[in-house]
């Protein structure tokens, strides 16, 4: 049986049809842009909650930073205006002092670390951190001397505050423990006071 052109038509048209509804499938995919959306979505959500997760943790840490030093700034008025020697208030007491003015945001029975020391003059206190030679706090040396009038004193507090967001270099941890390390230091001249 022979073929003719005739029936190589029908089959050429059939087949020509059926790639050229392919084409119009693929193009329409090609063209569709239903999913562009999530997909940049998905792009962007994990930077953009790193970066949101990470400006929250900054503002809590230097607002926790803030009421420390506050705290440590009035509790040290007992000292200074000699309340703490006359009261003969131990460390554990001034701890106290300073964590009734803490509002909650502070482990104080294990976090909050207390040295009060005299000094012999302003230049040689010693108000750097508390660290050992592997970075981590060392509290080993903290003591309690309130001084008596006109006694140079520094008051050191150390904290170690958690830190959450780790990545994208976005750490705001400065000790191996990946803990912030938040200090505040108040030194002063105690005030003359009666007896």
């Amino acid at each position: 049986m022979m073929k003719t052109v005739s029936n190589l038509v029908p089959r050429f048209v059939v087949e020509n049809r059926a790639c050229r509804g392919f084409r119009r499938v693929t193009m329409r995919f090609v063209r569709r842009d239903d999913g562009a959306t999530l997909i940049e979505f998905a792009i962007v959500i994990f930077p953009f909650l790193a970066l949101l997760f990470a400006i929250l943790e900054t503002a809590l840490v230097f607002f926790a930073g803030q009421v420390l030093e506050t705290a440590v700034a009035d509790a040290s008025r007992l000292v200074m205006t000699g309340q703490a020697q006359k009261s003969a208030l131990t460390q554990a007491q001034f701890k106290a002092e300073i964590c009734n003015r803490l509002y909650a945001l502070f482990d104080c029975t294990t976090g909050i670390k207390v040295d009060v020391r005299t000094a012999s003059s302003f230049g040689g206190t010693n108000m750097g951190k508390p660290l050992d030679a592997n970075g981590n706090m060392d509290t080993s040396n903290f003591t309690w001397q309130p001084g008596t009038q006109g006694s140079i004193v520094v008051v050191r507090v150390a904290y170690e505050w958690p830190t959450f967001v780790r990545y994208f270099g976005l750490d705001m941890a400065d000790l191996p423990n990946g803990k912030r390390l938040l200090m505040s230091t108040s030194a002063f001249r105690n005030e003359p006071y009666p007896n």
